[in-house]
């Protein structure tokens, strides 16, 4: 018998078990954060704290479903789904295999090709890359099929439009010292509405509706050498996480709070309310208590006439702030890179700027040394 170990990667992902799936959220709360509990046992994975884990999700059924009814497919159709040739029946190739959610350019300037619409050809020619880049912002291929039919394609040619589906990677919410064998997450479901339809998050609605304890799901670890812990546990860290963002820094706390670190710890954390969106808030009261977590301030933006945000709290505090950093402290950022990162980043600078009494280009060189020094590190999206 050849015993070789079985590698588990992103290639060849570990059915990780269920082991719990709870929402944090309370009663009254317009969120659904879930708190997953997977077991990496017989797995050989294992991880750093501000590593990732990648999820290989499944499609809505709802939504193959429209997809097979809309164009009148034979769900059992067996379709070629890559270049070696191998080949799935209709319904699972697209539950398991394809990208659905999610359109590009290429995609329908090839999908032109197959319909006599004249609509879709004139949205997909290079003069009107504007136009295209509207359409494709929040629709999928349902709606494309829908707008610019009819098509005279068959199931094949339409599967050959689209992508295999991508892994989707999710901050590690735990210490592998503090829970062995095991890895957390906190996925927040996203569901909008858009172009009349309700839209739903490939990975997280699946986590949110469909996946129960005892279940399997295919991971993988991704490593992550831009956001981890100073190497010395004397070291300060300052964390900012709003939301979903506090998932790595729960990690960084459960893992200092093992090794008994030395440093202090500060968390500014935010959402809407204090009453029903205080993530892991009796964990974090706890681990304050213990004197592993040295602060937290906490901004709920909905609970005040002025909506407050994690940067606020950061200026309100700005002469300890600055005190930390000038103690060499890390500091880190988790979150929504758009709004949240960019604010956050604005307001170090003008906490620097003002407590160090420094001009603006002075606090910004103070910040890019910062970064040089690997004292300040983001992780967003």
């Amino acid at each position: 018998m050849n015993n070789v170990p079985v590698t588990f990667s992103r290639t060849n992902p570990f059915p990780a078990k269920v082991l719990t799936n709870v929402n944090l959220n309370g009663e009254g709360s317009k969120k659904e954060t879930r708190h997953l509990e997977l077991s990496l046992k017989g797995s050989g994975l294992t991880y750093a704290p501000g590593d990732c884990l990648g999820i290989i999700p499944q499609n809505d059924p709802e939504l193959v479903t429209s997809l097979i009814e809309e164009m009148k497919w034979d769900p059992e159709t067996a379709v070629t789904i890559n270049k070696l040739g191998e080949t799935l029946p209709l319904r699972e190739a697209l539950t398991t295999y394809f990208e659905i959610t999610l359109l590009t350019k290429k995609m329908i300037q090839q999908a032109a090709e197959l319909t006599d619409s004249e609509a879709l050809k004139k949205l997909s020619s290079e003069e009107n890359i504007h136009q295209l880049k509207e359409y494709i912002d929040g629709r999928d291929l349902l709606d494309l099929l829908q707008d610019f039919g009819p098509w005279k394609a068959t199931a094949q040619e339409i599967v050959a439009l689209l992508r295999k589906m991508p892994p989707r990677l999710y901050s590690i919410a735990s210490s592998v010292s503090a829970h062995p064998e095991e890895v957390h997450l906190t996925i927040g479901a996203v569901r909008y509405t858009t172009h009349g339809r309700e839209r739903k998050g490939v990975c997280s609605v699946l986590c949110a509706e469909r996946l129960h304890e005892g279940d399997t799901l295919p991971v993988f670890i991704q490593t992550n050498k831009h956001f981890n812990l100073p190497d010395s546990p004397e070291k300060d860290i300052i964390m900012v996480g709003p939301g979903t963002g506090i998932a790595p820094f729960r990690s960084f706390i459960e893992e200092r709070s093992v090794i008994k670190a030395p440093g202090r710890s500060w968390l500014f954390f935010g959402d809407q309310h204090a009453s029903c969106d205080f993530l892991y808030q009796n964990e974090l009261e706890g681990y304050q208590k213990a004197g592993v977590l040295t602060r937290i301030e906490t901004a709920f933006s909905r609970d005040s006439e002025e909506k407050v945000y994690v940067q606020h709290k950061m200026l309100e505090h700005s002469k300890e702030l600055f005190e930390w950093l000038e103690n060499d402290a890390c500091f880190y950022v988790c979150g929504d890179k758009q709004h949240m990162a960019k604010d956050v980043h604005d307001a170090l600078i003008s906490v620097i700027e003002k407590e160090g009494q420094m001009t603006r280009e002075a606090a910004e060189a103070y910040v890019t040394e910062m970064q040089a020094q690997g004292r300040y590190q983001r992780d967003v999206y």
